[in-house]
């Protein structure tokens, strides 16, 4: 069965031939009048058999969207991955290939269930997540990346965490899980194990993850 949300951002001038438009109006505007591992070097491009290779829409740069956070800051959405189909459950994109070096940082959206990232203004992965129920919601806001681990095993939870990704001091996180329809977290973001991985190689401490 598809996801509520069908993948990513919706710019006023992309395509909607999946109904993208329906996910971040309300946080688009219109522009027209500490961890020391390395990020991954090497460009990476893995589908998961939902794009086609080289699927990406750009923006002039007389004309730029932009996305507002919840602080007020505004930042500047340079280019989208053109997702094709519906994601479902346990489906990603990441296509990093001819993207600079830069910013980079994630945006969830609870309400649509996806996870976007975020490098130099160029959008570079995406997916859908598991999230906190209503006894252990996730929280939103503006969150650095606190601390990083391959393997991390939940002593509370009794759960493994692999690329986990630590927001909170209280152990809200992003990493791997077993993504499927009618699951939930007790707080955290769960996404693929592959795409938890390329995630994991991509973002360093204090990194920001801003969650809506």
């Amino acid at each position: 069965m598809t996801v509520v949300a069908i993948s990513k951002f919706a710019l006023l001038s992309r395509p909607t031939p999946l109904g993208r438009i329906a996910l971040c109006f309300i946080y688009l505007l219109s522009i027209v009048g500490g961890c020391s591992e390395p990020k991954v070097q090497e460009p990476i491009r893995s589908f998961n058999a939902v794009t086609e290779p080289s699927s990406r829409i750009r923006y002039p740069a007389t004309g730029y969207p932009e996305l507002l956070l919840p602080n007020g800051e505004k930042r500047v959405v340079r280019s989208m991955l053109n997702i094709k189909k519906p994601m479902m459950f346990g489906d990603y994109v990441w296509d990093e290939v001819a993207t600079p070096a830069g910013l980079t940082w994630v945006r969830i959206d609870l309400g649509h269930q996806t996870l976007s990232v975020f490098r130099a203004g160029h959008e570079i992965g995406t997916t859908v997540i598991l999230y906190g129920t209503d006894g252990k919601p996730t929280p939103t806001g503006i969150f650095p990346v606190l601390f990083k681990a391959r393997t991390h095993r939940s002593t509370l939870y009794d759960a493994q965490m692999p690329f986990m990704l630590r927001l909170t001091e209280d152990g809200v996180a992003i990493h791997a899980s077993n993504v499927r329809e009618g699951s939930a977290t007790h707080g955290c973001i769960g996404v693929p194990l592959a795409f938890a991985k390329l995630l994991y190689g991509q973002m360093r401490g204090g990194d920001q993850v801003v969650i809506v």
